[in-house]
């Protein structure tokens, strides 16, 4: 760019060369790093990298963004890491091998791509963060997720809502408890886990602090509480545990923060097995609004959810990259709140929805996310 403000003054058709050699291969983002100019980039590969298929969202995400990327003419490589750090990383570098000139990656572990996100900067190749931030490089180019604190503070006043400690607008009620809860959180190398949780603490800290809520096992720091792969057996094992060691004398669990409903289907099991009746089960959140879970929630047995509407999570990865592809610099409405720990990352944030009983129809079928069908 430089280079461009010497030429000013030279002969127009000295400018013009010299405005073409700059733009070959360039994505539009200002600066030597681009994917590649509009006319380069016909049919070109996008590689989509997700994490698992243990969890239905990753299904509907992974197949949502190649169906988009195809419509536009693109071809897609998409491939799922099954929640192996190494096999992951050897699919980006496949892609990479490929070709891919832009990159979409919900990361497995958010720190262990950094060889392959910096041969892909040294290729031309944009990387799209998705949903999930890769950590400790400087060559992650734009992040597209939910407000993942936000969705921390809506799981904790579900919990305080279904309880009772606060009421439908979010007021509080007067019951003072104690209620005793226990405290997921999700795998501990996922960057989205610890805003989360931290969402949730910073909401449920005043009523722990007066002793309205009492954690009773004392695990209360998020290493005491990750769960690692955010695996289902695994938090069901430790809710076991729970139950095993610390209300074995007769008292009872009032409520769960679950994070995710994968986990939270886990812990359901660990307390019905425990002699829990399904009618009578604590209040219990979770996040992601899968079906298995809306299912619990219409019967009355997980108390909430968090719907994350991914299909616009998804096309806006596809704009993204579509936009990289073709000379424009993607739309971001965050440059302030995801720095991984060596840049601020430029986001396009979208809004989480609480799910309950009493409005899932308006939120999940209304908008076409699931038919009736689907929550039979």
């Amino acid at each position: 760019m430089k280079a461009r403000k010497v030429l000013v003054g030279i002969a127009a058709a000295t400018l013009a060369l010299t405005l073409a050699a700059c733009s070959g291969g360039r994505g539009g983002t200002g600066d030597d790093s681009g994917s590649g100019a509009s006319a380069d980039n016909k049919g070109a590969l996008v590689g989509v990298a997700m994490p698992t298929k243990t969890s239905e969202r990753w299904i509907k995400d992974g197949d949502a963004v190649k169906a988009a990327l195809e419509k536009l003419g693109y071809k897609v490589d998409l491939e799922y890491g099954d929640d192996k750090i190494p096999q992951q990383v050897q699919q980006v570098s496949n892609m990479l091998t490929k070709g891919a000139k832009v990159l979409i990656i919900a990361a497995i572990d958010g720190t262990a791509l950094s060889d392959q996100l910096d041969q892909a900067a040294d290729s031309g190749v944009k990387v799209i963060a998705y949903d999930r931030l890769i950590n400790g490089n400087k060559n992650v180019d734009y992040y597209t997720t939910f407000d993942n604190y936000k969705v921390g503070v809506d799981q904790a006043t579900s919990l305080l809502q279904g309880l009772g400690i606060l009421d439908a607008d979010g007021k509080d009620t007067g019951k003072t408890g104690p209620f005793n809860i226990e405290l997921f959180a999700g795998s501990s190398d996922d960057n989205n886990a610890t805003f989360f949780f931290n969402g949730a603490m910073d909401t449920l800290k005043p009523y722990l602090d007066k002793k309205i809520l009492v954690v009773k096992s004392g695990q209360t720091g998020f290493t005491q509480v990750a769960t690692l792969r955010w695996d289902p057996a695994t938090a069901q094992k430790r809710m076991q545990n729970l139950i095993a060691s610390t209300y074995s004398g007769g008292a009872k669990v009032d409520g769960v923060l679950s994070p995710y409903d994968g986990l939270s289907i886990g812990i359901i099991s660990a307390l019905t097995s425990s002699g829990y009746k399904t009618d009578a089960l604590p209040i219990i959140t979770g996040q992601d609004a899968e079906a298995a879970s809306v299912k619990s929630i219409i019967a009355g047995q997980q108390y909430s959810t968090i719907y994350k509407d991914t299909r616009q999570l998804g096309d806006e990865a596809v704009k993204m990259a579509d936009d990289l592809l073709t000379g424009k610099t993607p739309e971001v409405n965050d440059t302030s709140s995801y720095n991984n720990k060596v840049k601020v990352v430029p986001t396009f944030l979208f809004q989480p929805t609480v799910v309950t009983k009493d409005n899932y129809k308006e939120v999940l079928i209304d908008s076409g996310y699931y038919t009736e069908a689907d929550l039979k």
